[in-house]
């Protein structure tokens, strides 16, 4: 193999570039293809013939609009196994083998953008926000540097922050995916797998060229999609309200001198997804007795057969790839996604709970729900959960 991978390695040139195209012949190194689940519609194009499968990617101006890295915990081992922490820099680091004809491509792009978001007016007419002109525009509008992220999975180091042998690992990637993937039974020198699972995405505010850096302060919202609250303001859940209040709070931060960051993963329904989510809404308001808190977490047992399939132990991988080894402030009620990130090695020093005036009415089933659980930690602590104990029947906000 003409590049075999040393993941922990310092540099991108001694871990070697992941290539994963299906045109890179015998240089392929990594199991999947780029893309994730849209690799099923690059298929359809092709297949259309409205795609030549041969064509190579035009990088020139792609490149990050602001450096992220390199930052220490790169190299550490297994600190960073669910993503690529050099696919930002393709074509910077493998510029020769792009040059000679070979299919490497980011799964990592850095971009600027507006935010323009209704409940920020809100919060700036009521006082809780003030508009700088900078990061917080008049109106409604926030800058930010946006961060697109595709899963790169480090199968050894998957399998190790789970307890499991590899092997098991790849047999039930590859059973439970109907053998969509026979290399990760067959091609044991291929580490790397690129899932056909939903991408992440980073909202951060401020001054990005501080991360890394132990004097910057910085506020954390990690959010697990809700499409029927984040963009159709469904309110049968405190999702939308909970992520506007973390965009509130990293604006504020980045104002007061630090880095605000919204972390979006797309996990839909507790990555159960939204026809089983749906199925649970249909079940809890049927039940005899109407929607109770008592019966909140069983509802979806009964139907998706656990409750919370997200399992936040690859969770913290951004985190440790933006270089942040402190989080000031954590957005989250979350006992999961607190203990995912303390035991990674992350310090998280307050936890911000969602104000009660941003609890709609139809969420109060699920916060009874959550509270009767002990889901919640009030004073920021680790509850009696260890981390490995909540795999396969924690629950989470969203």
């Amino acid at each position: 193999m003409r590049f075999p991978l040393t993941w922990d390695a310092p540099t991108a040139r001694e871990r070697g570039p992941i290539v994963a195209t299906v045109n890179s012949g015998a240089h392929r190194n990594a199991i999947g293809a780029h893309g994730g689940p849209y690799v099923l519609y690059r298929a359809l194009a092709v297949s259309a013939r409205a795609l030549d499968p041969l064509r190579l990617p035009d990088l020139h101006n792609t490149a990050p609009v602001v450096p992220i890295g390199p930052f220490p915990q790169w190299s550490e081992p297994g600190r960073i196994v669910a993503l690529d922490p050099w696919g930002h820099r393709v074509a910077e680091d493998f510029a020769g083998e792009i040059a000679e004809g070979i299919d490497i491509r980011p799964s990592i792009a850095v971009t600027r953008a507006r935010l323009t978001i209704p409940e920020i007016a809100s919060a700036i007419s009521l006082g809780r926000l003030r508009a700088d002109g900078h990061i917080v525009r008049d109106g409604c509008e926030i800058a930010t540097t946006k961060i697109a992220i595709e899963p790169v999975w480090h199968l050894p180091g998957i399998a190790k922050r789970f307890d499991i042998s590899e092997r098991e690992l790849r047999r039930t990637l590859f059973e439970e995916t109907s053998g969509m993937y026979p290399e990760l039974v067959t091609r044991p020198d291929m580490p790397v797998f690129l899932p056909p699972a939903g991408s992440t995405t980073v909202y951060m505010f401020g001054d990005v060229t501080k991360l890394g850096k132990s004097e910057t302060r910085i506020a954390l919202r990690v959010h697990d999609e809700c499409n029927g609250s984040d963009v159709f303001g469904s309110d049968i859940c405190t999702c939308r309200p909970y992520l506007t209040h973390g965009i509130e709070g990293a604006a504020a931060m980045a104002q007061q001198g630090g880095v605000g960051i919204i972390v979006y993963n797309r996990k839909e329904g507790r990555a159960l997804g939204e026809v089983t989510k749906f199925l649970v809404y249909n079940a809890r308001k049927r039940q005899e007795g109407g929607d109770q808190a008592a019966t909140y977490f069983a509802r979806t047992e009964c139907v998706a057969g656990v409750q919370d399939a997200r399992f936040q132990q690859m969770m913290p991988d951004v985190i440790h790839w933006l270089g942040i080894r402190r989080v000031d402030q954590h957005f989250s009620m979350s006992n999961m996604k607190h203990d995912a990130l303390v035991a990674s090695g992350i310090d998280v020093v307050e936890r911000v709970p969602i104000p009660d005036d941003l609890i709609p009415a139809d969420a109060r089933v699920e916060m009874e729900a959550k509270k009767a659980a002990g889901y919640f930690a009030a004073d920021g602590a680790l509850d009696e959960a260890s981390l490995a104990g909540i795999v396969g029947r924690s629950v989470d906000e969203s």
